[in-house]
C-alpha cells in the first residue's frame, strides 16, 4: 500500500464522499432523545407554525435560555424538507461535517498537505466530535462556530498570508464569532478574545492585534450578532436580564441548574471523548509547547492555549455536562496531526496499541451490560438488545488497533492512521446504533401514535407533573403543564395563564370536562397513576409503556 495517501487526490475525494454520504444517512437512524432533542426540534416546530422568527418559544411558552441559531436553522430545514428526524438534526449534522473539512483544510493550508490529512481523520473520527454531530444539541451548534473562528484565525495570520488573505480570513472570523454568539451567548466572543490576549502574552506576539482588521471585523461582528438581540428585547422587555445575568453570570458562578460536577468531571469525559487518539494526546499536547524558529506566529501555541483555556473555564464553572468541552476538539485534532507527522514509529505503535487493549476490554465487559442495575423488565431487554451492538463496537475497535499495529510496524504511517480512524467512526456509530431501543422508551414515540388516534380538534392535552420533550414534537402540537415548572419557570411567571399550577385545580378542569362531554388526554407519570387512581378520578388508559402513561377522561 502506498505510504503517501495523502498525495492521492482519487482517494481523498472517495474518502470525502462516503464519509459524508455515511454522516448524513446516519442523522435519520435514531428517534429523537429527550430532553435536548425534542426541545430543540420542538422550539423549531413551533417557530414555523407560528411564524414568529423573533421570540423564542417551547411547548408555546417563553423560553430565553440560549439564543435562536439553532432554532432557525431546524426550522428552515423543516421549511424545506418537512418534519423529521433527520431533518431535526440536519444543522448539527452539517455543523459537525463542516468543522472535519474546515480543521482538515485549515491543516493542510498551516501545516502541510499529511497534517491536513491526519487533522481530518482526528476529528472525524473522535468519539466526542462523531457522536455529537448526530445529536441535536446546542453542543455542536456552538463549536461549529467557533471551528470557523479558529480556524479562520489560522489562516489569517499564518506566515505567508497576503494581505487580501489575511483580510477576509479575519472577516470570516468575526463572523464565526457572532454565529457562536448567536448559537450560546457571549461565550462564543468571550472565548476566542480571551485566547487571543493569552496567545499575545504567552507568545509575545504583540503585532497579531495589528492584524485582527478590528475596525471591519467589529461592524461586521455588530452587523451579524446584534439584530436578534435588539429585536427580542423591544418585543419582549424582559429578555435581557434573564439572558445575560441569570444564564451567563449566575449559570457559571452559582449552582442554580444543578449541573455541578468535581474538578476532574471533564478529564474523565476527555478520555473516551478524544478515542482512538487517547494514545498520542499527550504527546501532542507537549509538542505544542515547543515554538517554531523564524517564526512569527506561533498556530501550535495558539492551538494549545484554545484547548487548555477553554477546558479549565469550564472545570471551573459550577455548570458542567459533557459537550462543554467540544470546541476543543478541532484544537486537538490539529495538534495530534502535527504531532503524527512526525511521530517515531514506537509512539504510533502505542496508540494502535491502546485502541486494540480498549477492543479487548470492550468485548470481555459485554456480558457484564446485562448485570448493570435497572428499574424495570422492559429496561433489561433493552440491555440485551444493546449488547451485540457494543460487541460489534468493540470487536472493530481491536481489529482496527491490531491492523493500525501492523501498519504502524510496517512503517505504512498514513495506513495505520486512516485505520485508527475508521475504526474508531465505525465503532461509534454502531455504539449510538444500538442506543435506538432506549432512546424510543425515553422519546415515548411509541404513545404518540396512539394519542394521535384518540385526537379530536378541540381536545385538550395535560402533561400532569412532568414534561415529556419528544411527545410533543412526535404530537405535532403543545401541552397544558400541569404543576410542572423547571425551565418553564421564567416564562410562566410572564404569562402563567398557560399553564394550570396545581393537581387540584387540574382535577377540577377534567371532572367538569368528562361531566360536559368533553374529551381530554392527560400525559402522567406512572408512578403518578396510583395516586391519582386513589381519588376516584375518571381515567381510561389509552397508551403506556414503562415510564408514562396516556389517559383520557371519556
Amino acid at each position: 500500500m502506498n505510504n503517501d495517501l495523502y498525495n492521492s487526490k482519487k482517494l481523498l475525494w472517495s474518502l470525502a464522499i462516503v464519509f459524508t454520504l455515511v454522516w448524513l444517512y446516519v442523522l435519520g437512524w435514531r428517534t429523537l432523545v429527550p430532553p435536548d432533542e425534542g426541545r430543540y426540534a420542538e422550539m423549531a416546530r413551533e417557530m414555523l407554525a407560528t411564524g414568529d422568527w423573533i421570540t423564542t418559544r417551547l411547548n408555546g411558552i417563553k423560553y430565553f435560555e440560549k439564543p435562536p441559531l439553532q432554532t432557525w436553522m431546524n426550522a428552515l430545514s423543516f421549511a424545506v424538507f418537512g418534519l423529521g428526524e433527520w431533518q431535526a438534526r440536519l444543522w448539527t449534522g452539517l455543523c459537525g461535517l463542516g468543522g472535519v473539512l474546515l480543521t482538515g483544510y485549515t491543516g493542510h493550508k498551516v501545516f502541510g498537505a499529511r497534517a491536513g490529512f491526519y487533522a481530518a481523520l482526528a476529528l472525524g473520527a473522535s468519539l466526542f466530535w462523531v457522536a455529537s454531530g448526530q445529536i441535536d444539541s446546542l453542543d455542536m451548534s456552538l463549536s461549529g462556530m467557533m471551528t470557523i473562528a479558529l480556524c479562520a484565525l489560522l489562516l489569517a495570520q499564518r506566515d505567508g498570508a497576503m494581505a487580501a488573505q489575511r483580510r477576509n480570513w479575519m472577516l470570516v472570523c468575526w463572523t464565526g464569532m457572532a454565529l457562536a454568539v448567536l448559537a450560546k451567548g457571549l461565550i462564543g466572543l468571550v472565548l476566542p478574545g480571551a485566547v487571543l490576549v493569552l496567545y499575545t502574552v504567552a507568545a509575545r506576539d504583540w503585532g497579531i492585534w495589528t492584524r485582527l482588521h478590528l475596525g471591519k471585523g467589529l461592524l461586521l461582528f455588530f452587523a451579524v450578532a446584534t439584530p436578534w438581540f435588539v429585536l427580542v428585547a423591544l418585543k419582549n422587555p424582559e429578555q435581557p436580564h434573564f439572558f445575560f445575568i441569570h444564564e451567563h453570570v449566575e449559570r457559571f458562578l452559582l449552582k442554580t441548574h444543578h449541573r455541578e460536577g468535581p474538578w476532574y468531571y471533564f478529564f474523565v469525559m476527555l478520555i473516551p471523548g478524544i478515542m482512538p487518539w487517547l494514545g498520542v494526546l499527550p504527546q501532542s499536547l507537549l509538542g505544542a509547547l515547543r515554538r517554531q524558529p523564524l517564526a512569527s506566529f506561533q498556530p501550535r501555541l495558539m492551538l494549545l492555549i484554545w484547548a487548555g483555556f477553554i477546558f479549565f473555564f469550564f472545570s471551573y464553572s459550577s455548570s458542567k455536562l459533557p459537550g462543554y468541552i467540544l470546541p476543543i476538539f478541532p484544537a486537538l485534532a490539529l495538534l495530534i496531526a502535527v504531532y503524527l507527522e512526525n511521530a517515531s514509529r514506537p509512539n504510533r505503535v502505542f496508540a494502535a496499541v491502546l485502541l486494540l487493549i480498549v477492543g479487548v476490554a470492550g468485548i470481555a465487559a459485554v456480558p457484564q451490560i446485562a448485570h448493570i442495575k435497572v428499574y424495570s423488565p422492559a429496561e433489561v431487554k433493552m440491555l440485551e438488545a444493546y449488547q451485540p451492538w457494543v460487541l460489534a463496537a468493540a470487536i472493530v475497535a481491536a481489529a482496527g488497533g491490531a491492523l493500525a499495529l501492523l501498519h504502524a510496524r510496517h512503517l505504512r504511517r498514513d495506513a495505520s492512521v486512516l485505520t485508527l480512524a475508521i475504526a474508531g467512526f465505525l465503532a461509534t456509530q454502531m455504539v449510538l446504533a444500538g442506543f435506538e431501543p432506549y432512546g424510543k422508551l425515553r422519546a415515548g414515540k411509541a404513545l404518540t401514535h396512539r394519542i394521535q388516534a384518540e385526537l379530536k380538534p378541540d381536545t385538550k392535552i395535560y402533561s400532569v407533573s412532568t414534561y415529556e420533550q419528544s411527545m410533543t414534537f412526535y404530537l405535532g402540537r403543545t401541552v397544558t403543564l400541569v404543576n410542572y415548572w423547571d425551565e418553564f419557570t421564567f416564562g410562566l411567571q410572564q404569562q402563567p395563564e398557560l399553564s394550570i399550577p396545581t393537581v387540584d385545580a387540574w382535577i377540577a378542569i377534567w371532572q367538569q370536562d368528562a361531566k360536559a362531554g368533553v374529551k381530554d388526554i392527560a400525559i402522567i407519570d406512572v408512578e403518578d397513576y396510583p395516586k391519582l387512581q386513589a381519588r376516584g378520578i375518571p381515567m381510561r388508559v389509552i397508551a403506556e409503556d414503562t415510564r408514562r402513561l396516556a389517559v383520557a377522561n371519556l
